[in-house]
Order: C-alpha cells, then structure tokens, then sequence
C-alpha cells in the first residue's frame, strides 16, 4: 500500500471510499491516489480482474467485482463496505462505457447500454452511498464525467447524453443532499492517456492535440489529482460545480 505523504496538504485519513470501474485508466490513477493519501479505498471492476487484482495489490485497496446494472448487488456492496468500515465518506462515480457511432444507424442497443452504465448505474451507485452518508450527515459524491457532455461531438450521442447528463445529475444532488453535509461535484476530463484514446488514429490525435491550449493529452494522474482534492476537506465549501480538466480544449476556444 501507498505510504501516506505527511507533508501533503491533503490527507484522506481514516476515509472510506469507492471508485467505480476502477481496474485501469483514470479510475485505476484516483484508487492510487487515494490510498496513498491514506484513504481505506474498494474499488470496482466488471472484466478486467488481472488488472484488478494487480491493482488492489500494488494499492492495497479492495477489489469488488460488480456490474452497474445490478442494483442488488450495488446495494450488497455499499451495506458490506459500511458493515467492515462503519462509513462511506467517499464515492467516485468513474464507470462508464462507449459505443460510438452515428446518429441514424445507432442500434438501440447501443444507446441504452451506453445510458444505463454510464447514467443509471451512477444512480445505482449514488443513491445507497448517499443513504450511509445521510445518515452520518457527512459525504461526497464525485461524478466523472466527460468534455463530450459539454460540447458536440460527432458519433456520440448516447457518450455525450449520458455524460452531460451526470453534471445536471451532479447539480440537482447537491442543491439536496447540501443540507445534510454531503457534497457532489463533477470532474470532466479532457483527451487523456488512457487505453481509449490510445485507439485514436495517429493524424487525429496530432490534430486534436493542436486544438488544446496545452498541446498535448493530459494524464490519468491529473484527473486523479482534481478528484482527490474534490474528496478532501480542503474543498469544504464546494458543491454543485464542475471542474473542467482538459489542457484549455474548451476554455481557450
């Protein structure tokens, strides 16, 4: 497990949280931050177990194999990490799938599978963590989501419904969970190293990267670095915004 760094300004001490979806890109880079900032982490994967399995070793967070559409088995699982640790602190909403393509030959399959990971099972996964927080009247919800659900993008329609979706999700959880102490932001990543965009043609990527005020992809450990700090108390007084991690690809256009 990941050494806690004492002079770090934020600390995850004797935290619980979950991160969905978890075995590799930008969910596996917030279970390793996380951790090492001392939080007790469980972690989610639906296939990818020998990345998990790695993963939980390296980290020393748990791995919980679970799919996004089994409300029952989420509930399971939220009522067995509250039994263990007495508390959930922590959710990050990461799961989410594409199926890419354009408008008028989408099957419904496609729009549907993409919706109800991405959208629904967030729900899922918010709605049994928010009740075990309510309870303590502490907590906080992070949804990452995508720079596709603030901006058209092409062939992804189902991707960027879903996507925007979780920030107006995000919006209305926090003007009613606020009350009762739990907060819900969103994190909305840009073009980043991960294994999707590693797929992108190599002339595509040459030219979306020209259109980013960085000029470059960002790292899975960037978008991990916003979600710890939305986690942490040092974001104490913020809830119901998103925060747009993407190099300036939509800030400087």
């Amino acid at each position: 497990m990941g050494a806690v760094q004492e002079n770090n300004m934020i600390s995850l001490k004797g935290k619980t949280a979950i991160v969905t979806g978890a075995s590799r890109g930008i969910g596996a880079a917030a279970v390793r931050k996380l951790s090492d900032l001392g939080a007790k982490v469980f972690f989610t994967y639906k296939s990818s177990s020998d990345k998990a399995k790695l993963l939980a070793g390296e980290t020393g967070a748990t791995a919980i194999p679970c799919d996004q559409s089994d409300g029952e088995n989420i509930e399971k699982t939220v009522d067995e990490i509250f039994a263990q640790t007495g508390s959930v602190d922590i959710l990050v909403n990461n799961a989410g799938i594409t199926k890419d393509g354009f408008l008028l030959l989408m099957p419904y399959a496609d729009w549907n599978g993409v919706l109800d990971t991405n959208l629904n099972g967030a729900f899922r996964w918010t709605k049994c963590a928010a009740k075990k927080m309510y309870a303590k009247k502490a907590g906080t919800v992070i949804f990452v989501s995508s720079v596709s659900g603030l901006v058209g993008v092409p062939a992804q329609t189902n991707y960027a419904a879903s996507k925007g979706a979780l920030c107006a999700f995000a919006r209305a959880a926090a003007a009613e969970l606020g009350a009762k102490g739990i907060r819900v932001n969103t994190v909305c990543p840009g073009f980043i190293e991960t294994d999707m965009t590693a797929k992108i043609p190599r002339d595509i990527a040459r030219a979306q990267k020209e259109r980013i005020a960085m000029k470059r992809f960002g790292k899975a450990e960037e978008v991990a670095n916003a979600i710890a700090f939305l986690a942490s108390d040092e974001s104490s007084y913020i809830t119901g915004q998103t925060l747009v991690v993407d190099g300036g690809l939509t800030g400087c256009v």
